[in-house]
């Protein structure tokens, strides 16, 4: 686990797949600027125990709030991630989304030999961007027509912040589980 100032990220677990799967199919908790999505149960669990970095996003009390998670692509396997991020929408606009994203950065540049972290998000998605930003990450440029969602192509901005812009942890302690 690891424990920031206000929320833990704690691993994902079998027990967390069926959550997610519903936070997933729910419209509220994708927002406006996503589609909902249904995936298999087991094509869900390997995703989030075996293919990815799946963090469940948790207050100080256990409630689980929300995920982040880190994705690698393609021949830069091992080198770049890409993350994505999401709450519950009565936990939004509370600062635990910027410390979750600034935790999975910490995670990533002290655990793995990613050089980079990268993370796209909608150009009318100004609550990602904020977020992305007070993280630490910079701006690199317009993805024009990159995602597909409610029935239409969207440009999305590429956010990415590098190993060596990176200022350092914000995880005050790391346990394993």
């Amino acid at each position: 686990m690891l424990e920031g100032k206000n929320v833990n990220l704690r691993r994902a677990e079998k027990g967390d797949v069926s959550l997610v799967a519903q936070w997933f199919s729910d419209p509220k908790y994708m927002g406006e600027y996503q589609d909902t999505v249904t995936i298999p149960q087991g094509k869900l669990e390997k995703a989030m125990l075996e293919d990815n970095i799946f963090f469940m996003i948790e207050k100080k009390d256990g409630t689980k709030i929300g995920h982040v998670g880190g994705y690698m692509h393609g021949w830069m396997r091992g080198r770049m991630m890409e993350i994505g991020f999401a709450l519950v929408p009565s936990e939004r606009r509370r600062g635990y989304g910027t410390e979750a994203v600034q935790m999975m950065v910490d995670y990533l540049f002290l655990e793995t030999d990613v050089v980079r972290v990268q993370a796209p998000t909608g150009t009318k998605n100004v609550p990602s961007q904020r977020t992305l930003e007070k993280a630490g990450f910079s701006k690199e440029g317009l993805m024009r027509k990159s995602w597909f969602a409610k029935g239409e192509y969207i440009d999305q901005y590429l956010y990415s912040v590098l190993r060596e812009e990176w200022k350092g942890p914000r995880i005050l302690t790391k346990t394993t589980s």
